[in-house]
């Protein structure tokens, strides 16, 4: 039992430089930071199963019979979490190492609840995801007043759990001469590990609620890339034809024209619907004449709707006969009236409505 604990510290210190590492790396999708981050999810592994084995924590202890060099083992299941949820991959693998992470994460804190570690509130938090964990929220989604002071009071929280933190740290000669203050130290860590891990959670159920919202991926071909694949529709390519009207005789053709990827099943004839709509689609906007002008005039003067003259050769008199003086008589009568009236009538004369 005595080389366990060592055992355990080893692989621990090693997974935590290799966490620190790859925590300053920015280019989280190259190869070399994949392959580095599963080897610090390997020795996290490890360092968990010698911890199952050697039975750091049991449910019949109580928080006070745990050592406090030993409190910081309490986080391997959180560092886990965090680690496989940087883990890139298709949307397959995206859902099952979120599943991976959300299950490392509960029994963080389903440890921590074992030891009484959990506030109340926290407490409360907890019992409210395992009721709903697709649902699950670290504040009221109905009541937005609600929801932003339970925001603001969390924020406030984790604002002086990182002040006491980096206080601790800063002063590493305070927990040489004082072991209450390292486990004081590794305490504070853990209920701040609490706080981001409730955050996660909330993180984890938004993001998979989006993934089950994602449409299926097609099924992979069966075929190498770039062999060809062309056949008869019954799997055999030795058969295989180019020709559509290769129908053989007294076989009637039933089913579906095309296969999934686009191949011809059996023989098909193609219409002129295609055609007609292409047509119609490249076309003005507006209709355009069935005949010309000069069509559309002779059929005017059919119907009846023209008469020949007006214009310019209505104001065209014609040329007076100077032989007949009886219509010569009959437009000086004429003119003479007119003149007579307009002398009667002056211009205005009629408007008498208005006049003051």
């Amino acid at each position: 039992m005595g080389d366990e604990p060592r055992s355990i510290r080893s692989l621990f210190l090693t997974a935590e430089r290799a966490r620190q590492e790859i925590s300053t790396t920015y280019d989280t999708n190259s190869p070399t930071f994949q392959e580095n981050l599963s080897k610090a999810i390997a020795t996290y592994e490890e360092c968990f199963k010698l911890s199952e084995q050697a039975s750091l924590f049991s449910p019949n202890e109580t928080l006070d019979d745990v050592s406090s060099s030993d409190l910081q083992y309490m986080a391997i299941s959180y560092q886990l979490a965090e680690l496989v949820q940087r883990i890139t991959g298709n949307v397959s693998a995206r859902k099952a190492n979120l599943l991976k992470a959300r299950g490392f994460y509960e029994r963080f804190l389903k440890l921590l609840d074992s030891y009484d570690l959990l506030g109340k509130s926290d407490a409360k938090l907890f019992e409210l995801y395992l009721e709903d964990r697709d649902q699950f929220s670290t504040a009221s989604t109905k009541d937005a007043a609600a929801r932003r002071d339970a925001k603001i009071t969390r924020f406030r929280e984790e604002k002086e759990l990182k002040r006491k933190l980096e206080y601790l740290r800063q002063n590493p000669k305070l927990a040489e001469d004082d072991e209450q203050v390292v486990r004081e130290l590794h305490l504070t860590n853990l209920t701040f590990m609490v706080h981001q891990t409730f955050q996660s959670l909330e993180s984890l159920a938004m993001e998979l609620h989006i993934i089950s919202l994602a449409p299926p991926a097609p099924p992979p071909s069966q075929h190498a890339p770039g062999s060809d694949t062309r056949d008869d529709g019954r799997g055999n390519r030795d058969n295989y034809s180019d020709r559509l009207d290769g129908q053989l005789p007294g076989l009637k053709y039933s089913g579906p024209i095309l296969s999934a990827d686009g191949k011809p099943l059996r023989p098909f004839t193609l219409t002129d619907t295609r055609q007609v709509l292409k047509k119609g689609v490249f076309r003005p906007d507006h209709s355009l004449p069935t005949m010309s002008i000069d069509e559309y005039l002779e059929e005017e003067k059919k119907r009846g709707g023209m008469i020949d003259g007006g214009g310019e050769q209505s104001g065209i008199r014609p040329e007076p006969d100077e032989d007949d003086l009886v219509k010569a008589d009959e437009e000086t009568m004429k003119a003479r009236a007119w003149d007579e009236y307009v002398e009667e009538n002056p211009k205005g004369s009629g408007n008498t409505i208005n006049r003051g």
